[in-house]
């Protein structure tokens, strides 16, 4: 690409502003859409080419969302982007998993299967640096009254304990609980720490009265269900 070439350059039907106007978002590329996110390029490159690069490094052909496992600091590594543009890139990345998780809906939820739990968590936490467990309080109609992190940790190394698990419960008159956590390295087999943290709960659980449905171990883009694999 020439040196010092802008988007102003660029005939009108291929600059990312324009063209988004004129024919709509959908038409864009990926490298067009992350363009008008990061907004201009540098001296030697406009905000397409610059956007291009960034997608490129994309080794493992996940497409954008790779961009998710990048830190901040990864990001500015890269040779144009500076502290605004990565955080702009990360921000635009999380405002993503939010619109695309159901728990964004105003609609009641209903918890049905493990594939319910899964479509619920799994953008929001497929790429997840560290483990986070969560508790998932549901009504008799097993309608979702709310979600919980209650800790974060790999489970031998972060202590869940009933105490904090099932207080919350308690409060909301929840009928039952699901446990959902993820493991970073994007594989959902569970740990013997895994199953042994889920008997103990499920034991408090059935002295409190409240029933453990299902414990969801998310991994990158597949779950495990604790319940369908008999471990519960």
């Amino acid at each position: 690409m020439a040196k010092n070439l802008k988007i102003k350059d660029l005939p009108l039907d291929e600059r990312p502003y324009e063209k988004l106007e004129k024919y709509g978002a959908e038409t864009l590329s990926n490298a067009e859409l992350l363009a008008i996110i990061i907004r201009c390029g540098n001296k030697n490159e406009t905000s397409v080419a610059l956007a291009q690069r960034i997608l490129m490094q994309d080794e493992e052909g996940k497409g954008p969302s790779f961009i998710n496992n990048m830190s901040l600091e990864q990001l500015r590594s890269l040779d144009g982007i500076g502290r605004v543009k990565a955080i702009q890139i990360k921000a635009l990345m999380e405002f993503s998993k939010r619109i695309a998780s159901p728990l964004c809906s105003s609609d009641k939820i209903h918890i049905k299967c493990s594939g319910d739990v899964s479509r619920l968590f799994m953008e929001e936490m497929r790429y997840l640096k560290k483990e986070v467990f969560k508790s998932v309080l549901v009504n008799t109609k097993n309608q979702l009254i709310k979600q919980i992190n209650v800790s974060m940790g790999s489970l031998d190394t972060s202590i869940v304990h009933p105490r904090e698990v099932f207080s919350e419960a308690i409060k909301a008159s929840a009928s039952a609980v699901l446990f959902v956590h993820n493991h970073p390295s994007g594989d959902p087999e569970p740990s013997p720490e895994d199953i042994a943290t889920t008997k103990r709960l499920i034991e408090a659980g059935n002295i409190l009265g409240i029933r453990v449905l299902d414990h969801i171990i998310i991994g990158d883009g597949v779950y495990i269900s604790l319940k369908e694999r008999g471990l519960i």
